[in-house]
């Protein structure tokens, strides 16, 4: 089940940027080819560049890609990069656990406005955040549960948060 899950986030997220690059290649065609910029595109690859940065951190991009400050964690021992894992990832979610219901609050909210040209709801714009903020909270959480399990196969390459 997790394989196939994580194959339809990267199938989503090729379809995403397959879609950015024809509204890309339609902009500027339009835009030098035909000398008529066309408005709806511009904002449908912001819209597009959004999904597929927030959609990509929070369900492709593997935990040992993200960026990490590991100047204590290179030091430590096995014993003491559990507990920095443990910390960190219990900070991490916890502050994305935290921003959830404030940021849901919003996201909702703007569900009232769209986009100036498209009409797209802003609602529809944000929401891979509340996705990216879940991701967080649940990577967090499994990351903690494999620190007090003990050391895997991958222990020493992934550094906390």
């Amino acid at each position: 089940m997790k394989a196939w899950l994580h194959k339809a986030a990267q199938a989503l997220g090729g379809l995403l940027f397959i879609a950015l690059f024809l509204v890309f290649v339609v902009q500027i065609t339009a835009r030098f080819v035909f000398n008529q910029p066309l408005a709806w595109s511009d904002e449908a690859a912001v819209i597009l560049y959004v999904w597929i940065i927030l959609w990509a951190a929070a369900t492709m991009v593997p935990q040992r890609e993200h960026v990490a400050f590991d100047l204590v964690w290179n030091g430590a021992n096995a014993r003491w990069r559990r507990v920095l894992q443990v910390l960190g990832n219990a900070l991490i979610g916890g502050l994305a656990l935290v921003a959830l219901p404030a940021s849901w609050d919003y996201v909702h909210f703007m569900a009232r406005e769209g986009t100036p040209v498209l009409g797209v709801p802003l609602m529809a714009v944000y929401l891979p955040f509340i996705v990216l903020l879940l991701a967080m909270v649940l990577r967090s959480l499994g990351q903690i549960v494999q620190a007090l399990r003990g050391p895997g196969e991958d222990d020493s390459q992934a550094p906390a948060p």
